[in-house]
């Protein structure tokens, strides 16, 4: 069943929803925008886009009719609220502003808008966390889209002297070049001292000999994202770096060690954490062990000491622990796996031993 259909069929009679989120659009439609209106109702769905969109919307939206969005919105919702006899209408919570709520109320004065509802959100949650065969390719290619850029800056891009704001834009670059349609999020690249920040802003900081490089960078294929983390040494290691990266490497080995289906999230987190709490780093653990990934670089579930609910086949989640000393270094090792009935498929092929370069 597509995820349109079954989303109606949790509406109420004469209720319809109202999906205005651009990545909620695109996982119903499969049809991305910046501007759109999905109508949702028990008995009809019907994709609203303005001028820019229509022709595009039209070729590829095929599970539901396409209607370009009138200079009059308000009389076009009208009509369809009036076509279905609806008398509520359902709002994404967490998605729809103050002043799209004030706008709808006005236009609609007979409907009654349930703007504080989660009933929409916690559907498209579930939905959205399942991912299917073809999604988990999407993904799977924009991980070996980001695994080929790390090898390719490695090979030829890194090198002492450059800036952390250069190396981030290499990475940039070759998966652009790549066939990424876009960057997961703002590639992060810190050296040395900078690692202890787990999402400190790449600057002009220059690569010294001695330094660990944590790099932690994604790709888009389709929509879908893919996010890695990898520490490399510039140059052999110390004693304490060394060991700080062995602490992760064994805190994620754990954790993966422990992932499968029906595990409670909170229990991939806490096997992770119990390794470096007890090699005397625990303090220095600032995060949770993982997060979903798909249409959003952060989705459910998550794997920290206060999640709820357990890991399910079909889920896309990250396995990163790391150690941060302020002033000194950071470690990060991040995989992506995918949930599946028996255990678990490990997306990222990259090597994990520390790499000295």
């Amino acid at each position: 069943m597509l995820p349109l259909e079954e989303l109606a069929k949790i509406l109420p009679r004469h209720a319809a929803a109202l999906i205005t989120d651009p990545v909620s659009r695109r996982f119903l439609t499969g049809f991305p925008s910046s501007d759109g209106i999905l109508f949702l109702s028990r008995e009809e769905a019907v994709f609203l886009t303005d001028s820019r969109y229509i022709e595009a919307a039209r070729a590829q939206i095929t599970v539901c009719p396409v209607e370009e969005l009138s200079a009059a919105p308000a009389e076009q919702l009208r009509k369809l609220c009036g076509r279905g006899h609806v008398r509520r209408l359902l709002l994404e919570n967490k998605r729809t502003t103050l002043a799209q709520a004030a706008s709808y109320r006005k236009w609609l004065p007979g409907v009654c808008l349930e703007a504080n509802s989660s009933a929409v959100d916690t559907a498209l949650t579930r939905l959205r966390r399942s991912k299917t065969p073809a999604q988990v390719d999407s993904i799977r290619r924009a991980q070996r889209i980001a695994e080929a850029a790390l090898a390719a800056v490695l090979a030829e891009d890194l090198h002492v002297g450059m800036t952390e704001r250069a190396l981030a834009l290499a990475l940039d670059y070759r998966m652009l070049r790549g066939g990424a349609e876009a960057l997961s999020f703002e590639t992060i690249a810190v050296a040395g001292e900078n690692g202890s920040m787990p999402h400190g802003v790449p600057g002009e900081r220059a690569l010294r000999t001695g330094d660990l490089v944590t790099m932690d960078f994604g790709a888009v294929v389709e929509g879908w994202h893919s996010d890695m983390t990898r520490t490399i040494a510039l140059g052999e290691p110390g004693e304490e770096q060394r060991r700080v990266y062995e602490t992760v490497l064994a805190a994620q080995l754990a954790a993966l060690a422990c992932v499968r289906p029906g595990l409670p999230c909170k229990e991939a987190d806490a096997a992770a954490r119990a390794v470096i709490t007890e090699a005397g780093y625990g303090e220095h653990f600032r995060h949770g062990t993982g997060h979903g990934v798909g249409l959003e670089i952060h989705e459910a579930p998550n794997l920290s000491l206060k999640s709820g609910g357990a890991l399910a086949p079909g889920d896309v989640v990250t396995v990163e622990p790391g150690v941060y000393l302020p002033g000194r270094c950071g470690v990060r090792i991040e995989d992506m796996v995918l949930i599946a009935e028996d255990g678990y498929e490990n997306l990222t092929k990259a090597a994990k031993e520390l790499l000295v370069v």
